[in-house]
């Protein structure tokens, strides 16, 4: 092998995907020290996204003091790669729900320092912003970032004010007028992963609620608060959000950005593909090696096996995909995606609680038997 592509996903709880990647770089040298080993680790939006483009192009991780979820000063920070003209933000910096601690309270929790995020980055000046959505606090709707660039939200009294996910539902008007005008001509991508709609049973609140603090009694509020938002941006921007997919994401930030940022909603690996130009990467590429924690049904829905298989099938490149585990019906189903192979890494019958703590040596071990095949059958 001349050149190989490494882009795999996290394995969640054990293994990072820039792990990962260097540990497959170790073993391909050891076996093919004159084959290039491209690396892109992969993040899904949420934590660890802006390193993960930084690390796949380079460029300059940017600090700025913004709102925390609960409108206290932080530092977070957004990356800027190609020379400058786009920057990535990953909402978990500011909203993220590790920042809330033992607060957990998705009816106060605010998007507003999102908002400060995508503001300091159109004063810098770049063409394209992405915006990764995962591991939220939140529950607003977007609006707390909304209002941070100048959207403006009334109650019934007629009083402005920056609703959080207890007060979506008071919001009777939204004023767009005010949008800071630095945003103007800016494309502006949210990786969103999800399909779950605004409002409803498989909605933002009912769904994502509870692991962000919401009880029952309070997931129904949340949820008759987000209705109302959704409702409004129906009556003052004309707009119908509440069956779009992906809507519900980040406690309903994916309809959000439609709707205050008029972004677009993509996968997150798609957006990764697109940004580090993958199609041209692979174009001489002799092996895409790729993987995740688990294969599984949402895997299939276009996530990053089959999101990288998919590209490569294209072009006729074999894939690889290293997993933790994978049902037999779901190995099937990739393998007509355009998965060439799939090697499980867990050797002997134990569970996570255990195997967990061996991901390191198990990944290393059967990359290392599958260079050794590949080498063997290449002579």
């Amino acid at each position: 092998m001349k050149k190989v592509v490494l882009i795999p996903d996290s394995f969640k709880g054990t293994l990072s995907s820039q792990k990962i990647c260097d540990i497959i770089r170790e073993k391909v040298r050891k076996h093919f020290p004159e084959c290039e080993a491209v690396s892109i680790p992969v993040a899904d939006g949420g934590e660890g996204s802006v390193d993960c483009f930084l690390s796949a192009l380079g460029g300059e991780k940017v600090f700025e003091t913004v709102k925390n979820p609960y409108f206290e000063d932080m530092e977070s920070f957004y990356g800027l790669i190609d020379g400058g003209s786009t920057a990535v933000i990953e909402m978990a910096s500011c909203a993220g729900l590790p920042l809330v601690e033992d607060r957990k309270d998705p009816a106060k929790t605010t998007t507003y320092g999102v908002g400060q995020l995508i503001l300091a980055a159109a004063a810098r000046g770049v063409k394209k912003i992405i915006v990764g959505l995962g591991g939220s606090s939140t529950n607003d709707g977007g609006c707390g970032a909304a209002a941070a660039v100048g959207i403006r939200f009334y109650n019934a009294k007629g009083e402005s004010f920056v609703p959080t996910g207890g007060t979506t539902g008071e919001i009777v008007s939204i004023d767009f007028s005010g949008r800071d005008a630095s945003l103007n001509g800016i494309e502006i991508v949210t990786m969103c992963d999800i399909d779950n709609p605004m409002y409803g049973p498989t909605g933002a609140s009912h769904i994502f609620g509870p692991q962000k603090g919401a009880d029952p009694d309070m997931v129904l509020f949340l949820d008759k608060g987000i209705k109302n938002l959704c409702e409004v941006i129906r009556k003052d921007k004309g707009v119908d959000l509440s069956e779009t997919p992906g809507g519900g994401a980040a406690g309903a930030m994916g309809a959000g950005m439609i709707a205050f940022f008029d972004s677009r909603l993509q996968m997150g690996i798609q957006t990764v593909l697109d940004t580090v130009g993958f199609d041209r990467i692979i174009s001489d590429a002799d092996m895409v090696f790729t993987g995740e924690g688990k294969l599984d049904s949402q895997s299939l829905r276009g996530k990053v096996v089959i999101g990288v298989a998919a590209r490569a099938q294209k072009q006729s490149v074999p894939v690889t995909v290293i997993v933790g585990g994978a049902a037999d019906d779901d190995i099937d189903a990739a393998y007509e995606m355009g998965v060439t192979s799939v090697f499980p890494i867990n050797r002997l019958p134990e569970d996570f609680s255990v195997s967990r703590y061996n991901s390191e040596a198990n990944l290393g071990y059967t990359v290392d038997n599958v260079l050794r095949l590949i080498k063997c059958v290449s002579k």
